[in-house]
């Protein structure tokens, strides 16, 4: 554990320090986000804060590589790191290039493919689904499998980055949930404690870390399509090698949910993102639109539109991410009934957080009416 959060606060501290580089780099391209009508920020932002993400990444690695657990990774599974930088780096020049001079749809989509291919053909891959009890695929399935999830949950957590510090955080969440299933489930079963499905995860845990300080309203500095894209990518890693670690047949208890609690914990710390997309994608295609085409429509917008300020529409999507992940790493380990519980209690109160303004307005209303009345 030590170790864990050793490389964690070591991408968390260069991914904060190097965000000023990153800025004065974008300033000097002029790769700014400009204020458009879809937009709720009202002044050019710097982006490529993604490339301070990518330096904490690599440091992270690197000091990963040198500890005496963490190293065993290296040398168990060299090929894994390599697979994981390759992808990185791909996506990552994909990015500074689409933040700088805005490519198109296709182009962009073809880039995610190259890069989660790249990370694929080199063993960051789905090798088996809980199909039949455990299904092994070839390896054209796999990759072809593979290259869906990369490209689904990339191209989610590029929606969801609306407003200031939610992708960043809500990621953080997701990887923090990651992070201790994976490390709980190897205490629990006695697998290797060092996997690199736990690694990924505090490394990506403290990438989000280092780079809200500046992100959080008002931004100084946009991760940019450099950013989404890399969370994205690093996210889909730490799910494909969480599943490659855990064979359900692994897991005792003779039910159901614990075998497919590896393909359903993805499912649920991604559910805000990913439920984002799908309503995005039907929303523009029942209007004859193209899925990928922007509006102002996602749930940080109707947020905004109920009454809430962006800090506390950021922290309301941070609070059902933390209460559906919190739920699914808590079914693996606590009994059912407490699982539902913290899930009805917690979606309970962000129920009423959210209907809140109208509470007040309603209230300020009948206080009007009251004295006109008077």
């Amino acid at each position: 554990m030590r170790e864990y959060l050793l490389c964690l606060l070591a991408a968390a501290a260069v991914t904060y320090l190097t965000v000023p580089l990153s800025r004065r780099l974008a300033v000097r391209w002029g790769a700014l986000a400009e204020v458009r009508d879809r937009d709720v920020h009202d002044k050019p932002t710097p982006r490529l804060g993604g490339l301070a993400m990518f330096a904490g990444l690599a440091v992270g690695l690197f000091l990963a590589s040198k500890l005496p657990l963490m190293s065993t990774v290296f040398v168990d599974g060299a090929r894994v790191p390599l697979a994981l930088l390759s992808g990185a780096a791909i996506i990552v020049a994909l990015g500074v290039i689409d933040d700088r001079w805005s490519l198109a749809a296709p182009t962009k989509f073809a880039g995610q493919v190259l890069a989660a291919s790249v990370m694929a053909v080199q063993g960051i891959a789905i090798i088996w689904l809980p199909i039949g009890g455990t299904l092994v695929l070839d390896p054209v399935t796999s990759v072809l499998l593979t290259v869906l999830v990369v490209l689904v949950t990339v191209n989610a957590i590029n929606m969801v980055d609306g407003l200031d510090g939610l992708a960043a955080g809500i990621v953080g969440i997701a990887a923090i949930a990651f992070f201790a299933y994976s490390y709980l489930l190897s205490v629990e079963i006695g697998f290797e404690r060092a996997t690199m499905a736990t690694l990924i995860s505090a490394l990506l845990a403290g990438m989000c870390l280092g780079f809200l300080p500046h992100n959080v309203f008002p931004a100084r500095i946009f991760m940019g399509d450099t950013g989404s894209m890399l969370l994205g990518l690093l996210l889909a890693a730490s799910i494909i090698t969480l599943s490659g670690q855990v064979d359900p047949s692994a897991i005792e208890g003779g039910t159901l949910l614990p075998a497919l609690l590896p393909i359903l914990l993805p499912l649920a710390v991604m559910a805000v993102p990913l439920l984002d997309l799908a309503l995005a994608v039907v929303r523009r295609t029942r209007r004859g639109r193209s899925p990928f085409a922007p509006d102002k429509q996602h749930m940080h917008h109707r947020l905004l539109e109920v009454g809430h300020s962006q800090r506390r529409a950021v922290l309301l999507m941070y609070g059902l991410a933390a209460v559906i992940a919190g739920t699914a790493v808590a079914l693996a380990f606590v009994p059912v009934g407490y699982a539902l519980l913290i899930f009805a209690s917690g979606m309970a109160l962000l129920i009423l957080a959210v209907i809140w303004p109208r509470l007040g307005q309603a209230r300020s209303a009948d206080v009007v009416g009251d004295r006109l009345i008077g």
